[in-house]
């Protein structure tokens, strides 16, 4: 039960770890539209991203627990469950959108490493809005794991 609820405590605690990230990711994105030759702005921005990554990480690292490890709940609630997979559903959509920004900042970090500034001639817009769209659908995750786990949709 003490593990049970760890976990839970964890899963939550992530969100708000990880929305923080993404959202001060954004900040830092659109600081960079206005100076992009600026390492501060920068640094920021790769602190954001990394927390952000840390926070996806745990996030999947606590969820596949407590839906597969029998410590709270059957694996059949959650494969049984409507607002499981729309919950899945959304952190994939999250996951793939990421993969632009992920591999943007990777290169970026190289680039840093050898002395080049790629950033400063990068889509950041694009970026942004991708940033944008990761933040509501993560705003939108709880919800569905509330209805979730209070049973609905269940088949």
């Amino acid at each position: 039960m003490v593990l049970a609820a760890v976990m839970s405590a964890l899963h939550v605690l992530t969100l708000g770890f990880g929305l923080g990230a993404v959202f001060v990711r954004g900040l830092r994105l659109r600081d960079l539209q206005r100076a992009p030759t600026d390492a501060r702005i920068l640094k920021g921005l790769f602190a954001a991203d990394g927390a952000w990554g840390a926070a996806a990480m745990s996030w999947i690292a606590t969820g596949l627990v407590r839906a597969f490890a029998g410590i709270e709940k059957a694996s059949t609630f959650y494969t049984h469950n409507g607002f499981f997979l729309v919950k899945m559903a959304l952190f994939l959509a999250v996951f793939l959108l990421e993969l632009r920004p992920m591999l943007t900042f990777i290169a970026w970090r190289r680039a840093r490493g050898v002395g080049g500034t790629p950033w400063t001639t990068a889509p950041l817009g694009t970026l942004i809005r991708i940033n944008n769209a990761e933040v509501a659908l993560t705003v939108i995750i709880p919800f569905a794991a509330a209805l979730m786990a209070r049973g609905l949709w269940l088949f």
